[in-house]
């Protein structure tokens, strides 16, 4: 069975990324396109489009050429907008790195994506320079060793023309799913205007909206859904370089914030702290959720927390540019769904056993097709065909079912499920049940092999107080099945987590004594 969007669809393609965001400032050049949370410096629409020109001048003009690869090693702030669109204008491919990344975890990323060009923050510079393949370094304020990002700006040289090739690579963000090694996933600007397009469709971000880039640019999330689909939209959206709950907190009240994408960590934090119930939220109309599994009770905490908001689930990878579902401001799902399909978009349930294809209700591996989906992955033929059929349907590695109501329910990573005696268990399942244990804050649930049954479920949790492990053992021992009972229950004082929100859960696994 397939199941298609109900939404009319949008155009495919046609366009490029730095090219709809110039019609935005064309459109709209006096109106503020993006503000620096912390400083509260804010850059119109006018004045990043000069930006950008005179970066891709600076660029064409040291020999960075249609093709190659420009890294972005910085947290989010106005100019890593104004160098990734400077980019794309000319040409080349944006690859964002974590600026909490070590030196040995960027260098990988450079030399796989073969980047001699990187723009950094003053506190990485010599790392840069000292990394191999690295040619020009451009410096968001002042260092040794690199182009001042202020140098460029006020150099007056011919400007290049931009770019119109929709499918020269736009974007080339690094994604490992859960095994194997970082892949650069190739997205097209087709891809990449195709989404902003499906995301605009649903979510109705439109010129009236302020939108906070919490989600951090070198994630697809916090490229595609905070930056470009604002921006080619004529939004307002306002940077913070990570997530500081006061910092924060001033921000999305200083700027009348309506549009926020968060990790459930962070939707947690906004639902049940103290220090969120004495400030002006108001403004808020939408808080998206994504990364990671969104606990049902979090949920309806939140939405009490503020009523006047739609609180939804959203769905995407990074192979998908990001997005197949994302929350309908005007028809939101329920609650343990994260909604229904984005326009143009295809989705089919497969058994994992035999590839035979599910009816709604039964759980199986969902395969996404939609022009959405990546080009495939950097210089690795066989990992792309492993994930990406001759048909276009992309193996999402996701188990899960589509209910009566055409929502998308995504239950568990495929590759996650635990073995015990033959029956699957789903990680997630239990992981959800403990968050709803009063003296447990956060979760992670993993297998660990076991010569009687194959592998048995083993809990880390961070605790919100007191806990007994023995006790939280037995209290989620009466709510589930005995083959879904916990061999143990480790305290632990943090769970390694993306900034985006995913667990890491293979660092969860080495924990495991063999």
């Amino acid at each position: 069975m397939i199941w298609t969007s109900t939404y009319p669809e949008v155009a495919v393609g046609g366009a490029t990324l730095h090219g709809m965001v110039f019609d935005a400032i064309e459109r709209h050049p006096d109106r503020i396109a993006l503000v620096d949370g912390v400083s509260g410096a804010s850059v119109s629409y006018a004045e990043l489009g000069r930006r950008v020109s005179r970066i891709s001048a600076w660029l064409v003009a040291d020999g960075v050429r249609p093709g190659a690869a420009v890294a972005v090693w910085a947290p989010n702030t106005p100019p890593w907008v104004a160098c990734a669109l400077a980019a794309t204008r000319i040409g080349a491919a944006v690859t964002g790195i974590n600026p909490q990344w070590t030196s040995d975890e960027t260098a990988a990323q450079l030399a796989d994506a073969g980047v001699e060009t990187v723009v950094t923050i003053p506190a990485l510079v010599e790392k840069a320079a000292g990394m191999s393949g690295v040619k020009r370094i451009i410096v968001v304020g002042e260092g040794p060793r690199a182009t001042r990002l202020s140098d460029v700006l006020a150099a007056e040289s011919p400007i290049p023309p931009a770019s119109l090739d929709e499918r020269a690579v736009a974007l080339l963000p690094y994604s490992s799913g859960t095994t194997g090694l970082p892949k650069g996933v190739r997205l097209t600007h087709s891809n990449v205007v195709t989404s902003v397009r499906q995301v605009a469709a649903v979510t109705h971000i439109s010129e009236r909206d302020t939108v906070l880039a919490l989600a951090p640019f070198f994630h697809v999330l916090g490229a595609v859904v905070m930056m470009a689909v604002p921006l080619a939209v004529g939004a307002t959206v306002v940077t913070v370089p990570r997530f500081d709950p006061a910092q924060v907190l001033g921000v999305l009240e200083r700027h009348g914030v309506t549009v926020i994408a968060v990790p459930p960590p962070v939707a947690d934090f906004l639902a049940r702290h103290p220090a969120v119930a004495g400030r002006n939220l108001s403004s808020l109309e939408l808080v998206a959720v994504g990364g990671a599994a969104f606990p049902e009770p979090v949920h309806r905490e939140l939405a009490a927390r503020l009523p006047g908001c739609v609180i939804a689930q959203g769905w995407g990878l990074t192979e998908t540019t990001g997005s197949v579902c994302v929350p309908d401001r005007r028809n939101p799902s329920p609650p343990g769904t994260v909604g229904r399909l984005l326009p143009n978009t295809e989705l089919t349930v497969v058994d994992p056993e035999t590839g035979r294809p599910l009816a709604a209700g039964e759980q199986g591996e969902l395969w996404v097709r939609g022009p959405q989906v990546m080009d495939g992955y950097l210089n690795r033929a066989q990992e792309t065909t492993e994930v990406l059929d001759a048909s276009g349907w992309l193996h999402t590695g996701d188990l899960g079912y589509v209910d009566a109501s055409g929502n998308v329910v995504v239950v568990e990573r495929l590759k996650e499920l635990i073995k015990v005696d033959g029956y699957q268990v789903a990680p997630a399942e239990l992981e959800a049940l403990l968050l709803t244990h009063p003296g447990i804050a956060d979760a992670a649930v993993v297998g660990r092999r076991d010569d009687r049954h194959g592998e048995v479920p083993v809990a880390y949790v961070v605790a919100a107080g007191e806990l007994d492990p023995g006790a939280a053992r037995a209290w989620l021992a009466e709510r589930v099945a005995p083959y879904k009972r916990l061999a143990d229950l480790v305290v632990v004082d943090n769970l390694p987590r993306t900034p985006s929100g995913k667990l890491l859960r293979r660092r969860v696994a080495e924990r495991l004594p063999e």
